[in-house]
């Protein structure tokens, strides 16, 4: 692989800016992290080695652009460039016909979107305003974080800006500071644009800390789409957090089988049971009931023919023979 020394400086050029750009990075994720916690010790740490990082990649930045200035002209003092490499570069002319995206020039019109960028307060609800207390212009609100849940610090868990269904709370997390108590704050839920739900009530926190804003539906009324939430002190805009919920709603219909169990209430046909009543034809056996007729035996009592048989007494006369005997 043969490389001229152009090349090499700028390849060596072009990976130390990208080590500027890695180090630079993780020096600002340091000073994110260090803006989220509380422990002031914790903090002075990161904040210090944030700080080392950022002088290192500074540091390389400037290492990487004097090696770019000096290292071409001193390479070539020890070793001559050879001019036949030279002619090549006359083939660049012809890039000159990239003249033609001049028709990009039409993009210009995008400026329209500087109006639109700034939320307005809907007059229904400002009119709605219960504070007298005037905001603090100097009140700021975080981008917001959203999450179906919060610990205890009132801190996002699991932040997204995509939800899956089913879902039925969602809660809108922010820091903030210099705000008033009592004055008047504001949060708009939108989806697709439409306003859905807002909260607009006094400010009841501490002039600086960790707030959230919450929105709870029926699971079947969260429907796909883009969801925008906005933050206001008095009408004026602090910040906005957006959010997409993906998938269908569970259909509601589940409650209308509840409204089908009337249809036993037309068991009332079995309380035509009376028909059974008119077992009362076995009732008309009274034909046993007329046993009265075996009570007819007083014919046996007709037997007054043996009781003639005691006046013919004499006949056990020879049984006192039989115990004279004895």
């Amino acid at each position: 692989m043969n490389l001229d020394i152009q090349t090499t400086v700028t390849v060596i050029f072009l990976l130390l800016l990208l080590a500027a750009g890695g180090i630079l990075f993780s020096a600002v994720r340091a000073f994110r992290e260090a803006r989220r916690l509380r422990f002031f010790l914790k903090r002075r740490e990161i904040l210090s080695r944030a700080w080392r990082l950022l002088f290192f990649a500074v540091l390389v930045t400037g290492g990487a652009i004097i090696f770019n200035l000096f290292a071409e002209p001193v390479t070539y003092q020890v070793f001559e460039p050879s001019p036949t490499i030279t002619p090549t570069a006359t083939i660049t002319v012809t890039p000159t016909i990239t003249i033609t995206p001049t028709i990009t020039q039409t993009p210009t019109m995008t400026p329209t979107l500087e109006f639109t960028l700034t939320p307005i307060m809907p007059a229904p609800i400002s009119d709605g305003f219960t504070s007298d207390v005037t905001p603090n212009p100097d009140a700021r609100f975080s981008p917001l974080l959203f999450a179906r849940r919060l610990n205890g610090d009132r801190q996002p868990v699991d932040p997204s800006d995509r939800f899956d269904q089913p879902n039925t709370t969602l809660y809108g997390a922010f820091s903030y500071e210099n705000m008033i108590p009592g004055s008047q704050w504001t949060a708009l839920w939108f989806r697709e644009g439409e306003l859905i739900s807002y909260e607009s009530i006094p400010w009841d926190g501490a002039s600086g800390g960790y707030g959230f804003t919450d929105l709870t539906l029926p699971a079947e009324e969260w429907l796909p789409g883009f969801y925008e939430v906005q933050i206001f002190a008095g009408e004026t805009w602090k910040s906005s957090g957006t959010f997409e919920v993906f998938g269908e709603p569970p259909e509601p219909t589940i409650t209308s089988t509840v409204t089908s169990t009337f249809t036993p209430t037309n068991t009332q046909i079995p309380t035509e049971s009376p028909v059974p009543t008119e077992t009362q034809a076995p009732t008309a056996k009274v034909l046993p009931t007329g046993t009265p007729v075996p009570t007819e035996t007083s014919a046996p009592t007709a037997t007054p023919l043996p009781t003639q048989t005691p006046t013919e007494t004499p006949v056990p006369e020879p049984t006192r023979r039989s115990t004279i005997a004895r």
